[in-house]
């Protein structure tokens, strides 16, 4: 027998319940982990919520990523003992997630724990940090680095995605601008990540001209919508724009002019779906690049059966940094 908190649907409205299970009831799959540690993203926030949009069919666990050590396997690729990560791949929304202590899995899902980074530094990191991490290496491959002509913002900055961002960007010689609607609370955790200055997130908010004056040599937006537009508008020629998040909204409420005139490039960024080989990448310059002390201060760990109630929460936009779920405690 297992934990796990699982979403069902009790007439019309779906309803989270911290449930044991048996193997039998895991879904198919090559490789069973014994999960340590899950983490709370957006989406999880959404499906723990009862919200539509993300699980797809019912019953299903939530938690789009999962930290753990391999049980049992029938890949070749993988032995009993390995430590592993998985992220995305539908996890938490089409096929049962990480907020378990057993989960069954595709062994293509699976990459390999960097030797230098702990089980639960991982979970923290999730994926939140390696959709950061993605965008970010969008932005070095489009030629923004830190000797490029202008700051860095970074939108929705107080939230995971945010937070890593603001991190990684710092430590490689940035100058961060943190985008965020809550400047006077969040202040000090923003500029102890790296950031050298506070923007209010409302100054990106409003719609405006489709250019604006050149602020940004590049951005990682996690916003969407006007906030997207306004900075596109204000992205210097040759700038980057990683798009990986839609929380204001998914319209893009802007023109080709940014594109055409300024040569700015739009660099979707889909962790989903991210090949094994940008994973592998991603995770090893995360183990390296971001520093262990900073992740430990913007993360906060909770029991499994704690997971629900910091649901709404996080929709609210009332959590900040990374939440950790330990799943055996």
């Amino acid at each position: 027998m297992f934990r796990a908190l699982r979403v069902e649907t009790s007439g019309t409205a779906p309803v989270t319940r911290l449930v044991e299970l048996t193997d039998d009831d895991l879904m198919p799959g090559d490789v069973t982990v014994d999960v340590e540690f899950s983490s709370v993203n957006f989406k999880d926030g959404l499906a723990l919520a009862g919200k539509p949009g993300v699980i797809k069919d019912y019953p299903l666990i939530p938690g789009i990523d999962l930290v753990g050590t391999v049980a049992a396997s029938a890949s070749p690729e993988w032995s009993a003992g390995d430590r592993v990560i998985v992220t995305g791949w539908g996890i938490g929304e089409t096929h049962d997630g990480g907020l378990s202590e057993r989960a069954r899995v595709r062994s293509e899902w699976l990459v390999r724990l960097p030797e230098h980074l702990t089980a639960s530094r991982a979970a923290a990191i999730g994926t939140a940090g390696f959709t950061a991490m993605l965008a970010v290496l969008a932005l070095e491959n489009g030629g923004v680095d830190a000797r490029s002509d202008g700051d860095v913002v970074v939108t929705g900055a107080a939230g995971g995605v945010g937070s890593i961002a603001i991190a990684l960007l710092a430590r490689s010689g940035h100058t961060v601008v943190a985008a965020t609607g809550r400047g006077s609370e969040h202040s000090d955790y923003l500029r102890a990540l790296g950031a050298s200055d506070i923007l209010d997130r409302d100054e990106l908010a409003a719609s405006g001209k489709p250019l604006q004056s050149q602020r940004w040599a590049g951005a990682v937006d996690s916003v969407g919508s006007t906030t997207l537009a306004s900075v596109l508008a204000q992205t210097r020629h040759g700038g980057v724009v990683a798009a990986c998040g839609l929380a204001g909204g998914a319209d893009l409420p802007t023109t080709v002019m940014p594109f055409i005139l300024r040569g700015v490039t739009l660099a979707g960024i889909n962790s989903v779906f991210a090949p094994t080989s940008a994973r592998t990448e991603a995770w090893e310059r995360l183990a390296s690049d971001l520093d262990a002390a900073t992740l430990d201060e913007m993360t906060t760990t909770i029991p499994l059966a704690d997971a629900p109630q910091l649901a709404e929460q996080i929709l609210a936009g009332r959590v900040r940094g990374r939440t950790v779920v330990d799943v055996r405690a």
